[in-house]
């Protein structure tokens, strides 16, 4: 995982103010033409995917929908990008939406899906690629000397949504009750709750704990998902992440609770 799941309990927020960028018309336009281009590219993948894995229409067009949308805030979120080009990093990131654009609308709308369905193993391919991504965005950030909280905050808000959709499919797939959706769900909630605490809106500092609980939440559900791992060993690898993102967040939550009574 990146630099971004340092920031993991406070995704709500970016972990500093950056002003817009001086070259905000040719930075739109760069964009512009690079999540076309890969918008297009996914477009014409999810029909091949779809026809040929038999998902259906709805599949399809649920893709295309989360895609737009998802590109449509980067771009109104774009003055918060420094840098004079969209970058290779965020590029990356773009890609890892589309995947997860398919993912997420291949449990929610496939006619029939169920985990001995032949469709499982290219779409766990598909989230294995999606998990190696997330590894390579934050790195060619750092590399091209492209940091930035557009970048930290697009990979951030990605990796929440991803997150979710696993957690949705296993509970879906019958791997594991509706109490798994927690682990999606937990970070909204804590976004939700800092709407009315203030403590919680501060940053955090680094911290390998919440990089290596983040990694460990993709790779339980991904395996939860596996055909051949059933209940209850499915419901065991799902508590484990559970417990250990419940853990994860208590102790940041109690950090910044403290820290800023330390303080006052």
């Amino acid at each position: 995982m990146t630099q971004a799941e340092d920031y993991l309990p406070t995704l709500g927020k970016s972990s500093s103010k950056t002003p817009p960028s001086p070259a905000l018309p040719a930075l739109r336009r760069n964009a512009i033409g690079w999540l076309g281009a890969i918008f297009l590219l996914a477009i014409g993948g999810y029909i091949y995917v779809g026809t040929h894995m038999a998902l259906g229409t709805q599949v399809i067009l649920a893709a295309t929908a989360v895609l737009a949308v998802i590109y449509a805030v980067v771009l109104y979120a774009l003055p918060h990008h420094r840098h004079r080009r969209f970058g290779a990093a965020n590029l990356v990131t773009a890609i890892r939406a589309a995947l997860v654009s398919m993912i997420g609308a291949a449990f929610f709308f496939a006619d029939g899906l169920h985990p001995a369905d032949p469709a499982m193993w290219p779409l766990l391919m598909m989230i294995a690629c999606a998990l190696i991504l997330d590894g390579v965005d934050g790195y060619l950030a750092r590399e091209t000397r492209q940091v930035s909280d557009f970048g930290a905050r697009f990979d951030m808000e990605l990796d929440a949504l991803f997150i979710l959709f696993l957690a949705a499919a296993v509970y879906l797939m019958g791997k594991a009750g509706i109490w798994v959706l927690l682990i999606g769900v937990m970070r909204y909630l804590f976004v939700l709750t800092s709407c009315f605490a203030a403590r919680l809106r501060n940053p955090l500092p680094p911290s390998f704990r919440r990089k290596l609980v983040c990694v460990i939440q993709v790779a339980a559900l991904c395996f939860a998902l596996v055909p051949f791992v059933t209940s209850p060993v499915s419901d065991l690898i799902s508590a484990t992440a559970l417990v250990l993102l419940s853990y994860s967040f208590a102790v940041d939550i109690t950090s910044l609770l403290t820290r800023q009574a330390a303080q006052a």
